[in-house]
């Protein structure tokens, strides 16, 4: 069963650019607040897992220029899945290890599940083939039934 679903070209960037917003904010932070972003690691329920990697200052400069690198990419449209990759590759072990076992603040870890919702729709979909016009998205996923869904 196949689902076709015509999707606006306007709402894709206005997601990609919202999405680019979180990842160049907390690049800002990492870079700049590497000390207190450590910090943040040391006090966390798994910070044994950021400790398999290396020391937690590093990864917090590493995810940082990674982020910003990534963000800015996914921001303009450059190589947009790998930049979702990368992100993704990132945010996956900082909700494991700062927002996983946080039971008193749930919302940041499913703010973090929800960005990683968004990532994965570029990484699925792949919009490097053509450029992301009305007519692309028409032949890519036509109009269907009054809803925008049809099953095949």
């Amino acid at each position: 069963m196949t689902t076709q679903l015509f999707v606006s070209r306007r709402s894709v960037l206005v997601l990609r650019i919202m999405l680019s917003g979180i990842f160049l904010l907390a690049s800002s932070n990492h870079i700049m607040n590497v000390e207190q972003t450590a910090k943040r690691i040391d006090s966390a329920s798994f910070k044994s897992f950021a400790y398999l990697f290396r020391d937690p200052e590093l990864l917090v400069i590493l995810s940082g220029i990674a982020m910003l690198v990534a963000g800015l990419a996914f921001l303009v449209g450059f190589q947009i899945r790998w930049a979702a990759i990368i992100l993704l590759l990132v945010l996956i072990p900082i909700t494991l290890t700062v927002q996983v076992g946080q039971a008193n603040t749930l919302g940041p870890l499913f703010k973090n599940i929800a960005i990683m919702g968004g990532l994965l729709f570029f990484i699925l979909n792949d919009f490097s083939k053509k450029p992301i016009t009305t007519e692309t998205l028409t032949e890519t996923y036509p109009a269907q039934t009054e809803l925008g869904l049809k099953n095949k």
